[in-house]
């Protein structure tokens, strides 16, 4: 068998329901979204098999979700982060060569941030007035609106029936994680930057809805790509550290195909911010990722602690698709992420 044919995953139906009516999480490689969590019904245990208090079950639960579109030499990314004891989110506008407008917010206990319970349904939202944003889900796609000084957005990433990145999996000893990626996505709508149109006929764009009991204490790195190849969609999502109990979340879209991907290895100097090694088990991916500009945010605030870097910057080199066909990156625009987390 062939490197390109090693990691052929089965693909589970998707349920209608996450957490299905014994209070089991329905777990797998899915074939499409999953429209309802179905948080009440999940049996929260400590690691001695006793009932959580509802105070523990409240703050054990975290959610993020993330936008970026990505056009000609600019990127735009918005997040919203909701860990109970505090609700974070930022929006930067990345342009090559130009220094990039940042923003971001934090919210104590969640006041004033939102975020929606079902990928397919809902909004989250963050701060108010001059300065915010918010996601609309739903199930043909999602709208992000952002106001801050100088950048407005209202732009519509349409799903047009690709099939997501879906994957749920237990997550250390008594909780899981569902995460929900679509990536090379089309956009339309309007982005101005002090008042001028950004182009958006050859933008991508790319989500991310992610939810659960997590680990108390982790980390991941993540690679992502949302882009047109000689005028073919394109969008890539790697991660290590996370979602791989049995599974990985690890796929690229091209021509509005998904092809899974095998487990993925990051090799890079924590202590310079490029370059990166990025390669995947059976060698579907070989690339190389130099950054350009990095939004990070160090916190510590008793319990919590965040050490956060997400990077904008260039890929290069080669993909492998399922029927042999290979793909050259060559200075790609994209993000790459290196993450510590304690919530």
């Amino acid at each position: 068998m062939s490197e390109s044919h090693c990691y052929q995953p089965v693909l589970t139906q998707a349920p209608l329901k996450l957490i299905d009516e014994s209070g089991n999480l329905q777990q797998g490689l899915f074939d499409g979204s999953v429209a309802e969590l179905n948080l009440p019904a999940f049996r929260l245990h400590s690691v001695l098999d006793k009932p959580v208090s509802r105070l523990t079950r409240h703050f054990g639960y975290k959610q993020f979700q993330f936008v970026c579109i990505s056009g000609p030499g600019w990127l735009l990314a918005v997040a919203i982060a909701d860990v109970r004891y505090v609700c974070s989110g930022f929006v930067y506008l990345y342009q090559q060569g130009k220094p990039a407008r940042e923003f971001a917010l934090l919210a104590p206990l969640g006041f004033g941030c939102l975020t929606s319970e079902s990928p397919q349904r809902g909004v989250a939202k963050m701060g108010k007035g001059a300065k915010h944003w918010q996601i609309q889900s739903a199930a043909s796609g999602w709208t992000l609106t952002v106001k801050v000084p100088g950048l407005a957005a209202e732009v519509q990433l349409d799903f047009d029936q690709q099939q997501p990145l879906a994957l749920a999996a237990p997550t250390g000893y008594n909780g899981w994680t569902y995460t929900e990626k679509n990536n090379a996505l089309r956009v339309s709508g309007s982005l101005l930057l002090d008042g001028q149109p950004l182009d958006l006929t050859k933008a991508r764009g790319g989500i991310d809805f992610s939810a659960g009991f997590m680990r108390r204490e982790t980390s991941w790195r993540w690679s992502s790509i949302n882009t047109l190849l000689d005028g073919v969609p394109f969008g890539l999502n790697l991660a290590a550290g996370v979602n791989e109990t049995g599974l990985c979340e690890n796929a690229l879209w091209y021509d509005g195909n998904i092809q899974h991907l095998s487990p993925a290895r990051f090799e890079f100097d924590r202590g310079q911010a490029t370059p990166w090694r990025i390669r995947t088990l059976c060698g579907e991916v070989d690339l190389t990722f130099e950054a350009d500009f990095c939004r990070q945010e160090k916190l510590q605030l008793g319990l919590l602690a965040s050490n956060f870097r997400q990077y904008a910057g260039l890929y290069s080199g080669t993909l492998r698709l399922r029927s042999g066909k290979v793909l050259q990156l060559q200075h790609c625009l994209g993000l790459a992420e290196d993450h510590y987390a304690k919530w």
